[in-house]
């Protein structure tokens, strides 16, 4: 690795000083660190000063791997602009649970030496897209069918390849990839499933009929979601951005993406490793302090 992007959540104070501790080490070991405007100026001058300035859209031109510093949604937004480039994502953690951004900020040291000294894996994460009307999107963890503001509920018909499965009355709907079955779809009550796994999950969010539950269905699927709703509205949001509004008798087609992120993962651990240590699945219960 002998460039790499860094791009830093400018939001968090954290996010900036792993930032600069990162650069230094990474200029000391010889590798030329590129980033953006947001990040040079969160970071300041002086370390601002060790690396390149360029826009994010460069960044698939120049990088051959960027750091995020933030949570997984710093990491999703830098996946989201990757996406047409083979470019691997480490994500450095300053959030709280970070099941993508899975390296610690306290421990940038050993993830610079991890990335320097090639003692990591890349595993390809699954994409959805997403149709309706004119408008398209992308997303990596999951694409949302909600209610607009206004309304107490809405009522989605769902088909997968033309066979009716479900007519869901509910908060909302969303169809989650294996990335994203451990972010909202896995708060609505939806299964974790692992990334290897060719499939996706529709997880209704409060559904009024008990019997419902979420459905996983083969990522190779179409998935089609109508409202019914006399008079109601639905927002369709992909990964926390709004793309835009549907009516009664509309609907929005779901499908597999063209194009996979590429994620840079410790080489001594695996997904359980992960589930593990972020859901403390191995602390005894029985055990007192």
């Amino acid at each position: 690795m002998k460039r790499i992007g860094i791009i830093a959540n400018t939001t968090r104070p954290r996010a900036g000083s792993a930032a600069i501790i990162a650069i230094e080490l990474l200029r000391r070991h010889g590798a030329e660190v590129v980033i953006d405007d947001a990040t040079a100026a969160h970071i300041g001058s002086d370390a601002s000063g060790l690396c390149r300035i360029i826009s994010k859209a460069d960044f698939e031109k120049y990088a051959d791997a960027v750091i995020t510093f933030g949570g997984d949604g710093t990491l999703l937004s830098v996946a989201r602009l990757l996406l047409h480039a083979d470019v691997p994502i480490m994500g450095i953690n300053v959030g709280r649970l970070g099941f993508l951004a899975e390296f610690s900020a306290d421990d940038v040291p050993a993830a610079i030496d991890v990335l320097l000294s090639g003692a990591y894996r890349v595993v390809d994460r699954s994409t959805l897209e997403v149709g309706f009307g004119e408008s398209t999107g992308i997303a990596v963890n999951e694409i949302l069918v909600e209610r607009s503001s206004e309304a107490k509920m809405i009522s989605v018909r769902a088909h997968v390849n033309d066979h009716h499965v479900a007519d869901y009355s509910a908060d909302g709907v969303i169809i989650a990839t294996p990335t994203g079955s451990t972010a909202y779809s896995l708060a609505a009550g939806g299964p974790i499933i692992a990334p290897s796994a060719a499939a996706f999950c529709i997880t209704p969010i409060a559904p009024h009929t008990l019997t419902i539950r979420p459905l996983i269905i083969n990522d190779a699927s179409e998935v089609r979601l109508e409202v019914m709703h006399e008079h109601a509205t639905a927002q369709i949001v992909a990964d926390g951005t709004v793309l835009g509004t549907i009516g009664k008798q509309e609907y929005i087609v779901v499908r597999k993406g063209q194009h996979r992120i590429k994620l840079i993962k410790r080489a001594d651990s695996t997904y359980y490793d992960l589930l593990r240590e972020k859901l403390l699945w191995s602390v005894d219960a029985t055990r007192t302090t």
